[in-house]
């Protein structure tokens, strides 16, 4: 069985050392090297191959926004899990809309990481349950009306314009019946919306939902 090869980097020793341990107990994940810092991350890369970045944002010389950002300019597809200290809702969507394929709260990273390794080895997204709930509180606070997160429809296909303003309102976390007297339509519309949204998405449920709408600028 082909082992799945990360590479970990943070800038903390111990911190790779005790993930190290918890991934050294997996028949199928293999740890392929190291990094401290940001520069040594993308030095790595040039030269070698790993299925999984586990990449902390806060690193010296070069921090884990800036290596995103230097993957996405170079056209290199890097699976990567961000791991963090830092959980705040502005932080996860930035990293998503960068690239960014998981994020862990570094407080939960051991009793996660390999689980999160798994899910994003075989083309999915993963998110700690701590990571979840600051996404989605974090559209209950958006004050935006209707009129103003309006779209035209064409950037976001192949969502129409009314699917769009389904979906905002669902990050939002409206029930079906505030979405029908809010967009004014019955609420068989819009459970027929929601259906059509996770079907044609291809995710599972509302955090699916909410990650396709910050990875697309639709929230």
């Amino acid at each position: 069985m082909r082992k799945i090869k990360v590479h970990i980097a943070d800038d903390h020793q111990l911190l790779i050392d005790g993930i190290n341990a918890v991934l050294s107990s997996e028949n199928n994940i293999e740890v392929v090297g190291s990094s401290l810092n940001g520069e040594d991350v993308l030095n790595w890369f040039a030269l070698n191959e790993a299925d999984i970045l586990i990449l902390d944002i806060n690193m010296p010389k070069v921090d884990g926004i800036a290596v995103l950002q230097s993957f996405v300019k170079s056209g290199f597809q890097q699976k990567v899990i961000v791991l963090s200290s830092y959980d705040d809702a502005k932080l996860i969507k930035e990293v998503l809309k960068i690239g960014a394929n998981g994020f862990l709260a570094k407080k939960c990273a051991g009793e996660n990481i390999v689980e999160a390794i798994n899910a994003v080895y075989c083309g999915k997204q993963y998110f700690s349950e701590s990571v979840k709930d600051k996404l989605l509180s974090s559209f209950t606070k958006n004050n935006l009306s209707i009129d103003k997160i309006s779209q035209d429809g064409t950037f976001f296909s192949p969502l129409t314009p009314r699917e769009t303003d389904v979906l905002k309102l669902i990050c939002k976390q409206y029930n079906s019946n505030e979405i029908s007297k809010t967009l004014h339509i019955s609420i068989n519309t819009v459970e027929t919306h929601r259906k059509n949204l996770i079907h044609k998405l291809k995710v599972k449920n509302v955090v699916g939902l909410a990650i396709y709408a910050i990875k697309n600028n639709i929230v």
